[in-house]
This record gives structure tokens, sequence and C-alpha cells, in this order.
């Protein structure tokens, strides 16, 4: 059996597909890709479903060998590049990794998240119908290692493949609606989350975008915990909101005075520790045409061969002679 072996990656890297519908209820996560677009991305470029998970990497790189047969693999995320042998691969493009070659996966330089696909996806045993880490919970599975050995299911494209031009995320700030408790805040308690620009902290991980900068401060006390989502913004009695993120729990106490629109939820991903954001209300209807608009670039997502350039290497393994012929022969 064929394998991707991990011989170099950073903390937080984990397998990711798009998460675990219908759990939510029983208290298990959805967890996920945090940015599903560049998880779509990768994974046509070696012609997968869009949905098919890969090896997130969180701002650090990697190193990936092929071992047991050759594979197929893609790289995407904001600025993350892969070379091969010295040979850095166009970006928005897959390379056919050979049996014992090593594939680099530079760190995330435009954001947080990054993504490596091979073709036919990872013969994995899934849980609860996904195979995404959910790492607090253990459900699904731990943190990858250096040395880690993948199995491979095979399948999927056999030859390069580009996209071109690469989709470009929207710009400009993240798009919130109401929340089920924004009675909770008087207009004046809610008018510092959509003016100012929040600073995102370092507490920041796959669970939660926490914001620092003006306090919004609900006029009621406590709450009975009712039901979450990625995108519900929380806030605690300190009044900097918390974002819930793709690892979020199902439920929550603190009051939530609006909800990250599910359209912006990538982008949001994307913004590391330290950088600024805004945040602007939107009604149901921008929300919905948010929505329909990210669904048609996912699905407008196409790959096509790469011209190969010929070569010694390729013009062997393509067999192009099946026989010789001798003149006086019959």
């Amino acid at each position: 059996m064929s394998h991707l072996v991990i011989e170099q990656c950073g903390p937080g890297t984990t397998l990711q597909d798009t998460g675990r519908e219908g759990w939510r209820r029983f208290g298990i996560s959805t967890a996920g890709a945090m940015d599903r677009l560049s998880l779509a991305v990768a994974n046509v470029l070696v012609g997968n479903p869009a949905g098919t998970a890969a090896i997130e990497l969180t701002l650090a790189g990697a190193r990936l060998r092929a071992e047991g047969g050759s594979v197929l693999i893609a790289a995407a995320g904001p600025g993350v590049t892969l070379s091969v042998a010295g040979r850095e691969i166009p970006e928005g493009q897959s390379v056919l990794l050979e049996e014992g070659a090593v594939a680099r996966v530079s760190p995330v330089r435009g954001g947080v998240y990054g993504y490596v696909a091979v073709a036919g996806g990872f013969d994995l045993e899934a849980e609860m119908g996904s195979l995404s880490a959910h790492v607090r919970s253990g459900v699904g599975g731990a943190l990858l290692q250096p040395g880690a050995r993948l199995a491979l299911a095979g399948g999927g494209a056999e030859r390069p493949l580009a996209m071109r031009p690469l989709p470009v995320p929207e710009q400009g700030p993240i798009r919130v609606m109401a929340g089920p408790q924004q009675d909770w805040f008087t207009e004046e308690a809610m008018a510092p989350l959509t003016a100012p620009e929040w600073t995102v902290s370092r507490r920041a991980d796959r669970m939660g975008r926490f914001l620092e900068g003006a306090e919004v401060a609900p006029n009621e006390g406590s709450m009975v915990s009712d039901g979450v989502l990625p995108g519900s913004i929380q806030v605690p009695p300190a009044g900097q909101p918390i974002i819930l993120m793709r690892d979020c729990q199902t439920t929550g106490g603190y009051p939530k005075p609006a909800t990250v629109i599910s359209a912006d939820l990538d982008r949001l991903a994307q913004i590391p520790a330290g950088a600024q954001l805004r945040l602007v209300q939107v009604d149901r209807e921008e929300a919905l045409a948010a929505r329909a608009a990210a669904e048609r670039v996912l699905s407008g997502l196409v790959a096509v061969p790469v011209a190969m350039t010929p070569d010694t290497s390729l013009l062997l393994r393509e067999n192009l002679i099946s026989g010789v012929w001798y003149p006086g022969e019959d």
C-alpha cells in the first residue's frame, strides 16, 4: 500500500474535511477545515471532490515523502507554495510525487491555514462520517506528528492539473447578522461591535477568534446556556467578544449579539493574530446572497491538465513503443 510520510510539520497539523454534520445535538463539534475554499482548491487540483480530507497546516510548512508508489499532490492556501527536488511548482498546480521523492510545503505566508491534498484521498477509517480531527475531544484523531504514515486510497487524477485563475477571497469587513440575544444590548452598548477596528488576540485558535478592543457590555445578567455554532459571537463579562470557529462547543452561556455569516468564515479564519478586522451588520437577504455567491465560486472550481514537456522520464513512463520489427522478419 502507498503512503504519504510526514517527515516534518509544525504544531497544529491535522487532517480535516468539511466536518461532522448532524452530530451537534449530541454535543459533538463539527470541526472541519478552517478555510473550506482553500481545502476545495487543493482537492480539485488532484481530481478529488471538494470536501475530501486533506492535511491542514497551521502557519508552518511541512516536508512530505511518497512511499510505496507515486501520488499526485497539491497545496493551497494564502501564500502557500510547493516544491519538489528544488523545483518550485507554480501556484494553483499539482505535481506527481514519485516514489521516494520529497515535497516541501512553504509556511502560510498570507494567512494562517494551508492545505495539502492527495489524489484519491487517504485510506483511513472515518469517525461519525468524517476524518476531521477535533483535538480537544479526541474525536477523529490527534495532531499529526513527524513520522506519521498516512495510507493513500489511490484514484483521483494521475497527471498534474492547473487552475487559472485561482479564486480570490472577498475583501472588506467581516459581515454579521443580528444574534439571538441582541436585545440584551442597548444601542449604545452595541455600537462598539461594528464601529471600531478589533485586534485578533494571540489566544485565537481553531475554537475561537478572541477580539481585543472596545468593551461591549450587555444590560442583562447571566443566561441559561443555549446552542452555538461556528460564527456565533459571544460576549463574556469582560466585554471582549469571542467569535466561535469550526472547533467550537455546541452550547454556551454568554449572550450572543451577532453571528458571522457563513460566507465570511473562511477569510475570518485566515486573519492572523495581531491583525485587525472590522465587523459590519447585514440583513438576512444580504447574507443569503453572499452564501449563494460563495457556493457559485465553489461549484465553479475547475482544473485542467497541465501541458507536459516531454523528457526521457516521461517518454519511458508512457511506453510509446510496443515492439520492434526488423526488415526481413515475417
